[in-house]
């Protein structure tokens, strides 16, 4: 069976299940998320400290073991968002997109001519390094219609606009940054506040009425639920360090409880 792109993965309303990834990249990790059956992997260069050379080998190891990239962005420079895609990463997200210009602006840099302005270079990582005698066209339009873009909204200015954002063709699929949301409204992680449950509304409001895939990242199995519920279809599954670290404080505490009543 042929593994959805991130493009098709987008266009269903069937639950696409993953994991954050900012700071255990090995050889190995494709075959770990894979083997936990996780339908892509949301690479984040944002707050990990990975650089290029980093992700382009990350994305190899991803690739071995079919999972789908999502990479996130740590500015939304230009020669920073071309050599993402141009290491071979399908899925772009873009951090603290306030409105439908600039995420506009941002589709420019991620897709050829004629609908973006990203420069142009062939057979290197993002198409495999393939050599055959395919036109320049027909290569842009595929590159094209596989770079997916999450415009992730994190912003107050963002959930304003997030039902212009939604609108465009080339957005695929709407990310909340809850944490960064809530910040931006002045009530830091009081997601149980109602401006920050209205503007998560607006969100999935806009997701909704463009028919666009909305994700965010959670904690728990609950929280996917719920979140289920309210239309996401992109449930991302805690980050690499909490899970070490949740699963090592537990192990760790359980084994000198043991030592303890001895």
């Amino acid at each position: 069976m042929s593994i959805p792109t991130l493009k098709e993965m987008t266009q269903s309303k069937k639950v696409k299940i993953g994991h954050y990834v900012g700071e255990f990249v090995t050889p190995g990790i494709g075959h770990i998320l894979a083997s936990a059956r996780c339908d892509y992997v949301f690479l984040d260069l944002e707050h990990s400290g990975f650089g290029i050379e980093t992700l382009k080998n990350a994305i190899r190891f991803f690739e071995c073991g079919g999972i789908r990239v999502i990479v996130r962005s740590p500015s939304k420079n230009y020669d920073y968002i071309a050599r993402i895609c141009d290491v071979g990463a399908d899925g772009i997200m873009v951090p603290m997109i306030k409105d439908a210009a600039e995420a506009s602006n941002i589709i420019s840099y991620i897709k050829y001519p004629p609908i973006g302005k990203r420069g142009v270079a062939l057979g290197i990582a993002h198409d495999n390094y393939l050599r055959d005698d395919t036109p320049v066209y027909k290569r842009l339009e595929l590159s094209n219609r596989k770079t997916t873009f999450f415009a992730l909204i994190e912003t107050k200015e963002g959930a304003k606009n997030a039902n212009e954002i939604a609108s465009l063709k080339e957005v695929d699929c709407l990310w909340v940054g809850h944490f960064d949301l809530s910040a931006s409204l002045g009530i830091p992680g009081q997601f149980d506040h109602p401006e920050y449950k209205e503007s998560l509304n607006k969100i999935i409001q806009a997701a909704k009425n463009n028919n666009k895939s909305l994700g965010r990242l959670v904690t728990s199995p609950e929280e996917c639920s719920i979140d289920l519920d309210l239309g996401f279809d992109f449930c991302c599954f805690e980050t690499d360090t909490s899970i070490y670290q949740k699963a090592l404080i537990s192990g760790i505490n359980k084994i000198r409880k043991i030592v303890n009543e001895r």
